[in-house]
């Protein structure tokens, strides 16, 4: 996850959205990352009593910054926890059930080690029973009740059962291990930092994959969809994450990631330099010779709107007009070497520039980087857009994406603009 970025999910170090992280911290003595609670005891002692209770914007900000990272943290350790829990279940059930029977096959495969956490488990149970809490009577059994803890007790304990599924138990104990400092802050409703955070999602997606509860590698996807955005991603259509910049995008998904494994690639603005300063010749050869189908479309360096650019951003005549032209050169002669050049169209456009977009789709998923042409800021200056284009994970309205919206324009400006020889 990148530092600024506003992520949908959100996933860098601006994804908690408040004054306070904007600022780049909470009260004075707080280290970065952390958030402090408002009328600490340092401050309560200075003032009259009660008058702690009254809180500002800024207080309420941070109260706010605390929960969102505590409900994201929240959502990881469940699914952990879950996928842990199925696991446990499918491994050790046949080999206990058929000899105990019941639920008590969870009190043998805990043994005496686990037997006063196995019990406590128990009891629970019969007073969630009592009470009403048990909602969903498909966790009315003890393996339900068992904390994260307690389910890598049971995994470590009977290693050998699991070791045929799973190839490395030190990977997912330092997963768990990295895990129980977030779980425990977040089961006590304190403040979580921002790299704790972080370091749980990261450890939460590893152990996951290595349970086998993703859809597949994440390094087959270029932003592979987080348990955040499974949840919420609808709210923002196909918008999955907000950048601030250019380099702050590229800090998260760098161009190979972007482009590399592309089995379509089309890409419209005043001089891509995204692809063609960030994505080198020899790997643009090596993409498109692997069945890639590149449509490139510049704005023409000879037009009126290149000149009425050059002055709104205080270039000098014909600066930017010979960047452009030294872009399309370089593609040129990346085509020049291909064996099938027709799979490779470079265009140019006469009309008023109005966005820049990279619209990538691979295998089984797209994803698209947009930005906005702003009067008085160079195309890395201006704000970013990622769109997710469909692909494994949350099915997407197509006619309320935006992914649709961008895919449509640089379909009518392709028809429009004439091919360079």
């Amino acid at each position: 996850m990148s530092s600024g970025g506003l992520e949908l999910p959100p996933g860098d170090s601006g994804h908690e959205g408040g004054p306070a992280d904007a600022t780049g911290g909470g009260a004075a003595g707080v280290p970065a990352g952390a958030v402090s609670l408002a009328g600490g005891p340092d401050e309560a002692r200075e003032v009259r009593a009660g008058a702690e209770l009254d809180w500002g914007a800024e207080a309420w900000s941070e109260v706010r910054t605390r929960a969102q990272r505590a409900g994201r943290a929240y959502i990881w350790l469940n699914l952990v926890e879950q996928r842990l829990r199925a696991v446990v279940g499918a491994v050790l059930r046949p080999i206990y059930e058929p000899v105990h029977g019941g639920d008590d096959w969870v009190v043998a495969a805990a043994g005496p080690a686990g037997q006063e956490w196995v019990q406590r488990a128990v009891a629970v149970r019969e007073v969630s029973r009592r009470k009403g809490y048990l909602l969903d009577p498909a966790d009315d059994n003890v393996l339900s009740f068992l904390t994260l803890p307690q389910l890598r007790e049971l995994m470590v304990q009977h290693w050998p059962c699991f070791e045929p599924y799973f190839d490395d138990r030190r990977e997912v104990e330092l997963a768990l291990d990295e895990l129980e400092v977030t779980r425990n802050v977040v089961s006590r409703n304190r403040a979580l930092s921002r790299a704790v955070l972080e370091q749980a999602e990261r450890a939460s997606a590893r152990l996951l994959e290595v349970l086998g509860g993703g859809a597949g590698s994440p390094s087959a996807d270029r932003l592979p969809i987080d348990a955040v955005e499974d949840l919420v991603g609808d709210r923002y259509a196909d918008v999955i994450s907000v950048h601030p910049d250019r380099v702050r995008l590229q800090r998260q998904l760098p161009a190979e990631d972007l482009f590399g494994g592309a089995r379509r690639l089309d890409a419209i603005g005043i001089g891509l330099n995204l692809l063609v300063q960030n994505f080198s010749g020899r790997r643009l050869v090596r993409l498109s010779e692997a069945g890639c189908r590149v449509r490139l479309v510049f704005l023409n360096p000879a037009s009126s709107a290149v000149k009425r650019r050059e002055r709104e951003l205080g270039l000098r005549k014909g600066e930017l007009s010979r960047s452009v032209e030294m872009n399309i050169l370089h593609v040129r002669r990346v085509r020049a070497g291909l064996r099938d050049p027709s799979r490779f169209d470079i265009h140019v456009f006469d009309e008023t520039p109005r966005f820049t977009a990279y619209l990538v789709e691979g295998e089984s998923s797209g994803i698209a980087v947009v930005q906005s042409y702003l009067r008085r800021a160079r195309g890395m200056e201006a704000p970013v857009l990622v769109l997710r284009g469909g692909g494994r994970g949350v099915p997407k309205d197509s006619e309320h994406g935006l992914f649709t919206t961008y895919r449509e324009e640089f379909e009518s400006v392709w028809e429009d603009s004439r091919p360079v020889s």
